[in-house]
């Protein structure tokens, strides 16, 4: 038998097994004026191929967010994003897609403000979707209508993810929770600089669970038309508040997974999160 034909044939069977990367994917850095905040807020930007190959293509978009402590940095420098998303565009699994992962936060908590939603001296959930979220999609030329829109995140990004969701279901086809945290306890007395009070009050103030208990018949619709899909790990410290969520969605009649998988409150979890993240919005923003 020719041995060299034997490997060559072997290695083409090999070959095939493995999925094609995409070449020149881009993660840039860019930044956006804010009237509402009154700074320049960074955001990173992943880029399919695609983009630039097809000057005319327009792109769904998923808005990836943060956890506390990180910066819009985190998903690309800690949870390997863009490798994720060359692999599963690669193998066809998803179709190319633009991610916009905005600045909520830094590691200084106290005297740096962070989070999604509005609190006193952060009005950061109007500057999200009055300012950031038209934009990145006319310059990006990707989303323009909740068909093509997805939001996601990790930790205070969960949490971040179901609040923007559930406050605007009008806007987003699925919500994908990791890790998301739902719940805190209130600091009533809390003073201005008390940066980290004032969140923990915020993300109070949003509690999905509440709010669904006190949603309306037409409130209730609107959720129900997002696709939802709840993360977190067996040993993860925000076990309970995922499950309260679940079981909080399953009386109020909203259709959703929930997923416990083995793992705790760590980027080894998340990375392996976006893997099923990804199919997931794909498959919402592609009906």
């Amino acid at each position: 038998m020719n041995t060299k034909r034997s490997f060559g044939i072997l290695a083409m069977l090999l070959a095939g097994l493995f999925c094609a990367l995409p070449t020149q994917a881009a993660v840039l850095r860019d930044s956006l004026h804010s009237d509402i905040l009154g700074v320049n807020k960074y955001y990173s930007v992943y880029l399919p191929p695609s983009f630039k190959q097809d000057a005319q293509a327009h792109f769904p978009i998923l808005y990836l967010l943060h956890g506390l402590t990180d910066n819009d940095r985190a998903w690309t420098e800690k949870g390997q994003m863009e490798r994720v998303l060359d692999e599963l565009i690669g193998c066809g699994e998803i179709p190319p897609m633009v991610v916009i992962m905005p600045n909520a936060g830094e590691r200084d908590t106290r005297n740096i403000q962070s989070g999604y939603f509005n609190m006193p001296g952060w009005r950061y959930e109007d500057f999200f979707f009055t300012e950031l979220l038209p934009a990145v999609e006319a310059k990006y030329r990707a989303g323009g209508s909740k068909e093509q829109r997805a939001v996601a995140g990790l930790s205070m990004g969960g949490g971040g993810s179901v609040g923007y969701a559930m406050a605007h279901p009008d806007l987003f086809a699925a919500c994908y929770a990791m890790s998301a945290w739902l719940d805190s306890e209130r600091h009533d007395n809390a003073e201005p600089t008390d940066k980290m009070a004032l969140l923990m009050n915020a993300v109070n103030d949003h509690n999905p669970m509440k709010l669904l208990e006190k949603a309306d018949d037409r409130q209730l619709t609107a959720i129900r038309s997002v696709r939802w899909y709840i993360d977190c790990g067996d040993d993860d410290f925000l076990l309970e508040q995922n499950v309260q969520l679940m079981l909080q969605m399953r009386k109020s009649k909203v259709a959703h997974q929930l997923r416990v998988r083995d793992g705790s409150h760590n980027w080894e979890y998340w990375h392996n999160a976006l893997r099923l993240c990804l199919p997931f919005v794909s498959r919402a923003m592609g009906r």
